[in-house]
């Protein structure tokens, strides 16, 4: 057998003995090809042939597109908040072990359904960053912005093709709620700068989503020294990912809310000094 034989039947028995026959004929979930084919797509346009085709093009009006986008981003995160709720996190799911119900009970299968959803919103919040491309907002194409947008759908998949419930489903249902938050800002900036006086509470969603990183690091890392029959890699995947976004997020924040608040602190000081000193004159 050659190595790439060997790799391929190691694959194919990992497949067929690790992941949750249930979901497996469900739309992108069968395989990893689509979703890789989808991201490699998504961070070509992104980082290379969106720039290209937009540099020497005026910006796209694609307000319309947008304010309908985000109506249906909020819609979606509050059914899949409910459907959280409803499959497990208020209706049994214990929050120090949970494991996976690989049942056809209505209950598992509910949950199993929202982790299907949630991972088709990680895909469709793609478009985030394509928006930013052809809008020609370069500036907010970051590599958190990629890396973020490019792991939660593969932390998605996994999730819809092996855990399709229990103990790592907090994530989806907290980041869910977060973003109920997130696009109902972003619908109200979409609407015009006529609305630009009620979205004053922008750094709180940061502050939100540093509040969920902490709680699935701590999720997750309480699951080490707990007996459940939950993969202790994923615990570990959570976890370790929850701290690094932990770190990217604070630091975005310091950048642009700390750091901008002190420079705007230092001009004034400086002017008022200035000030000062012409009346003395």
């Amino acid at each position: 057998m050659s190595g790439l034989d060997y790799i391929l039947d190691g694959y194919r028995h990992f497949m067929e003995t690790k992941s949750d026959p249930r979901t497996s004929e469900w739309l992108l979930v069968g395989s990893p090809g689509p979703l890789i084919t989808i991201l490699v797509t998504y961070l070509y346009f992104c980082i290379s042939a969106g720039p290209r085709y937009m540099k020497d093009r005026k910006p796209y009006d694609l307000r319309n597109a947008i304010l309908v986008y985000n109506a249906i981003q909020v819609v979606m995160s509050v059914f899949l908040v409910y459907e959280g709720l409803q499959g497990g996190w208020f209706n049994g799911y214990s929050f120090t072990c949970q494991p996976v119900d690989y049942s056809s009970k209505p209950q598992a299968m509910r949950m199993a359904k929202a982790v299907w959803w949630y991972y088709i919103c990680k895909i469709t919040e793609l478009l985030d960053t394509v928006f930013f491309v052809l809008r020609k907002k370069s500036n907010q194409v970051s590599f958190l912005h990629l890396y973020h947008h490019s792991m939660m759908p593969v932390c998605a998949w996994i999730g819809a093709r092996f855990l399709p419930g229990g103990h790592g489903t907090l994530l989806g249902f907290i980041n869910s709620f977060i973003h109920i938050a997130m696009y109902s800002y972003y619908l109200l900036a979409s609407l015009g700068p006529q609305y630009q006086k009620y979205l004053w509470w922008k750094k709180h969603l940061t502050r939100l989503q540093l509040a969920q990183f902490c709680i699935i690091f701590i999720h997750n890392f309480q699951m080490i020294f707990r007996q459940c029959n939950y993969p202790q890699f994923i615990v570990f995947l959570l976890g370790t990912q929850a701290l690094f976004f932990l770190y990217l997020f604070g630091a975005f924040y310091k950048k642009t809310y700390t750091k901008k608040k002190q420079t705007q602190e230092a001009v004034t000081v400086n002017n008022n000094t200035k000030n000062g000193k012409l009346k003395d004159m």
